[in-house]
């Protein structure tokens, strides 16, 4: 029961946040904070509980199951499952949950209950879309995390809030509405073959195509989860997402809902369409190349910082992208490390935004400069966050983007070749955040405070994660390997001599 009683706990919790500003104005934070504390909690110890599980041969398929029948005349389950690479994700997910509550401690004095609410149903959309199994309930919780995003942006955003809120509703809605017909499609396409109208993902796995509906359904996934991810050319809203909202919502943009869209990629597309996916594999690394590249290059060239942010995600993600299309187990393990090592530094980065925009009232950074010598702790954990963004050795993001880039020189050496030079551009832009904002003259501002005990604690836990990931990566790796090796064994049994060159080097 822990996997629906996380999602209630979540929704209760923000619930309870909102009815309780009516006692006390400081009540929702403290509320909020207690529930994303406990869904922490209770995720570690599940993780500390099951961790030798991930060592057996074989092992399990999932670690924990519950379902009930919803809607049975339909095929509809509330399914709920969590192997390895769930799990992750659902720790980092509470994780991130809890530093956006504490860093809206201060920045947020306004209808903070129903602040608070949209934040704690963000974090149980985004649980029940790493658990569902059913495709349907997948489907609802993906549009219950899409709701109150909107609200943290267009309630609590900048000055252009309900532009970008507006932008934002309407590119994963659309894209939401391709995935919706094409699980409908999926759903007759497997009642036609067998008989047996489900929603269900271990049954749907095996639906086979013989005609060309197979490759359009698999588009229907990948559109919705490219502009997520986001992928160019899909990515246009999150520049403006970004540097419209609210500190906590763009940690969780950046940290957790982009995190869904390669979660869908590697739960769904690949396994139910292996083979239209390796059809694709080619021109999806080329996608992933672009990105690395062209996002790089506009981070460079932005002066508001959370845009100048934003586009290192797209950046970051280009690299996804390409783990995702290796087809072999070194990328897509680099791909849950990348995951997770860049929820953590470009939150990071994420939040001393926020706080650089707190103190000096501006996001410009041609306006900084100098400001190390006035915040030294501020400045030397932006340095460290900086040079884990480009993937210096002792970081977890080296060792996420050493190995996709190795396990994609295995299958399309030419594309690695030009996306290591990402690499270069990442120190380039990384760079530029330190140089045009803690270093060099600058005699506009006065006395600025430092961390605050708060900050400090939250920063602290970012930059030992960051570290301990880089020097001691293992149980991550291990605890994604079941589902890793299960999923290339699968695209390995789809694959025939035509495809072999995205498997094995020549």
């Amino acid at each position: 029961m822990i996997l629906l009683s996380l999602i209630v706990l979540l929704m209760l919790g923000g619930a309870l946040s909102y009815l309780s500003e009516r006692l006390n104005p400081y009540a929702p934070r403290w509320v909020a904070l207690l529930t994303t504390l406990t869904s922490f909690v209770l995720v570690i110890i599940f993780w500390l509980g099951h961790y030798h599980r991930f060592t057996l041969s074989p092992a399990p398929n999932w670690l924990e199951e519950f379902r009930l029948e919803w809607i049975p005349t339909f095929g509809i389950s509330f399914h709920l499952a969590i192997d390895g690479l769930s799990l992750i994700l659902l720790a980092l997910t509470c994780f991130l949950g809890l530093l956006a509550v504490l860093c809206s401690w201060r920045e947020i004095q306004e209808r903070t209950g129903f602040f608070y609410f949209n934040l704690l149903w963000i974090l149980a959309g985004v649980a029940g879309v790493f658990m569902a199994i059913d495709l349907f309930l997948f489907y609802f919780f993906w549009e219950i995390m899409l709701i109150p995003m909107y609200f943290l942006i267009g309630i609590w955003g900048g000055h252009k809030r309900v532009y970008a809120a507006y932008k934002f509703f309407i590119f994963t809605q659309a894209s939401g509405l391709l995935m919706l017909l094409s699980i409908l499609g999926l759903y007759y396409s497997h009642g036609q073959l067998t008989g047996h109208y489900t929603f269900n993902y271990t049954e749907l796995l095996g639906t086979t195509f013989s005609d060309p509906r197979g490759f359009w359904l698999m588009m229907g996934f990948c559109i919705a989860f490219a502009v997520k991810l986001p992928l160019i050319p899909f990515h246009a809203w999150l520049p403006d997402a970004h540097s419209e909202a609210p500190t906590a919502g763009s940690l969780l943009l950046a940290g957790i809902l982009l995190k869904t869209g390669a979660y869908g990629l590697l739960r769904f597309v690949l396994p139910i369409f292996p083979v239209q996916a390796m059809e694709i594999a080619t021109p999806a690394m080329w996608l992933g190349v672009t990105g690395v590249l062209y996002g790089a290059f506009l981070a460079f060239s932005q002066t508001d910082l959370k845009r100048l942010i934003a586009y290192t995600s797209v950046s970051h993600m280009g690299f996804v992208m390409m783990g995702l299309f290796a087809f072999n187990e070194l990328a897509l393990q680099g791909v849950v490390m990348q995951l997770i090592t860049h929820a953590i530094s470009t939150g990071a980065l994420f939040l001393l935004a926020g706080m650089l925009k707190e103190r000096l009232h501006t996001r410009d950074i041609g306006q900084m400069g100098g400001l190390w010598t006035r915040m030294p702790q501020l400045g030397t954990l932006g340095l460290v966050f900086a040079l884990a963004s480009l993937g210096l050795p002792g970081f977890g993001n080296f060792v996420a983007e050493f190995l996709i880039l190795l396990g994609s020189f295995e299958a399309h050496r030419w594309h690695t070749v030009i996306a290591a030079l990402g690499l270069v551009f990442s120190a380039v832009y990384s760079l530029r955040i330190v140089q045009k904002i803690f270093l060099g003259p600058q005699n506009r501002y006065g006395v600025l405070a430092d961390f605050t005990h708060r900050e400090r604690l939250m920063m602290g836990i970012l930059a030992i994660s960051i570290f301990w990931l880089g020097l001691f990566p293992q149980p991550v790796i291990h605890t994604a390997r079941p589902a890793i090796v299960k999923l290339v064994e699968l695209l390995s049994k789809e694959s025939d001599t035509a495809y072999q060159p995205y498997y094995e080097p020549k």
